[in-house]
């Protein structure tokens, strides 16, 4: 994808998510936004998973993968950034994103541990009223990443590459 930059790494790392409707939409949000792979714990998804909600059939393209655990899947290059209202921790606007990340969100009823919020290089929130649900957290922090980078293709190429088969509107100016 051009928006990221060739040679970064983007892993989503999920807490034992249980809705399978939020799973296969950080999926599409994984295949939106450059996403090399979404790993996740427990075994609740995997129970749920068989009412998967990829609509763009993400699982082709980007690995979703069980793991014992989020912090032993990370590269020694990659940092860990978990994404939760935790107090003291840096506001999404202000945060920069590392060339390699590593996101670690919790599940849809609870929270990520401590001791992977201790074990996190960064820890950030999305300064909302109220919390938002786990995909939407996801793509919010995705387009925050993608809003800061430096390699944004704001190209019409991307445009019709990345719109539905439906869509064929044009800005007709009439100066």
């Amino acid at each position: 994808m051009k928006n990221e930059v060739q040679n970064s790494t983007v892993v989503i790392g999920l807490t034992n998510p249980k809705s399978p409707s939020n799973v296969g939409a950080v999926m599409r949000a994984a295949g939106c936004y450059g996403v090399n792979q979404v790993v996740y714990t427990g075994q609740r998804y995997q129970q749920a998973a068989k009412f998967s909600t990829d609509t763009k059939n993400m699982t082709k393209r980007i690995p979703l993968t069980p793991v014992e655990s989020l912090m032993a899947t990370k590269d020694k290059n990659v940092e860990v950034i978990c994404v939760e209202l935790v107090e003291g921790a840096t506001p999404l606007p202000l945060f920069k994103h590392p060339e390699h990340a590593l996101y670690i969100l919790g599940p849809e009823d609870g929270s990520i541990s401590q001791e992977v919020v201790d074990a996190a290089d960064h820890v950030v929130y999305v300064p909302t009223i109220g919390c938002m649900n786990l995909a939407a957290t996801v793509n919010v922090v995705l387009y925050d990443r993608l809003a800061k980078s430096e390699h944004l293709d704001v190209s019409n190429e991307l445009i019709q590459q990345s719109r539905d088969t439906n869509n064929k509107i044009k800005i007709n100016k009439n100066d």
